[in-house]
């Protein structure tokens, strides 16, 4: 009775995190893709140098923990700049940035897997370059990626908790807060757990739903019947 005491207390605060968890997650999410395609076209169609810089910036945010960006940009970068953002816009642009480096490969191989005669017939009927990368490549690249871009969201989703070390409140700071104040430290972690299973299963079931709706029929996964 006690334990469901303490739930039926501090839940609301606890519940209170998911929106702030979401918000880190979605944020860093749409950050990701809105870097990561350009990087990946980069590597694909850039130059010798803007593919060498683009190889330092995967390098550089795919080698680090997250723990460590989070610091070196909270402390060090932001500060240097004489940028005073909240944890919460450090901590979303950090996994967004990190976000970007592994959707910049996911792109990548969906742009590398659309067949080099699509760009030679584009080129034969006049358009330009660029005209058939942005009307022909990329429509078919993201579908084909997005079976591989949809892990990104759980990943993005667990990572979120990290950003409790620079005191944002989302799900994992409020669960450790309550569990200092009430010492029923399992109780409140299994249901802090539960909540990120929820928001997973819930996020990803979204997901799926896209994946069937942009699949290319024939192309990979079961086709989407008229």
């Amino acid at each position: 009775m006690e334990i469901l005491s303490v739930l039926l207390e501090w839940g609301p605060y606890l519940l209170g995190g998911i929106a702030i968890t979401l918000g880190l997650t979605i944020s860093a999410l749409a950050l990701g893709f809105c870097l990561g395609l350009p990087l990946a076209l980069g590597q694909v169609y850039g130059s010798r140098p803007v593919r060498s810089l683009i190889a330092v910036y995967v390098w550089f945010f795919r080698g680090l923990p997250t723990l460590i960006l989070l610091f070196l940009f909270y402390f060090g970068v932001f500060p240097a700049l004489g940028l005073d953002f909240s944890a919460f816009v450090i901590g979303a642009t950090v996994l967004g940035l990190r976000g970007a480096a592994y959707q910049s490969q996911i792109f990548r191989a969906g742009i590398q897997s659309v067949a080099e005669g699509q760009m030679t017939a584009a080129l034969s009927l006049g358009m330009t370059r660029w005209e058939a990368v942005q009307c022909i490549i990329i429509p078919q690249a993201l579908r084909i990626s997005l079976p591989g871009w949809s892990n990104e969201y759980p990943e993005l989703l667990t990572d979120s908790a990290v950003c409790y070390a620079i005191g944002v409140a989302e799900l994992m700071t409020r669960t450790s807060q309550i569990v200092s104040v009430t010492y029923m430290t399992m109780p409140i972690y299994i249901a802090c757990a539960l909540i990120f299973i929820a928001l997973n299963y819930g996020g990803m079931r979204v997901i799926r739903k896209a994946e069937e709706r942009f699949a290319i029929p024939g192309f990979g996964g079961k086709a989407v019947q008229p």
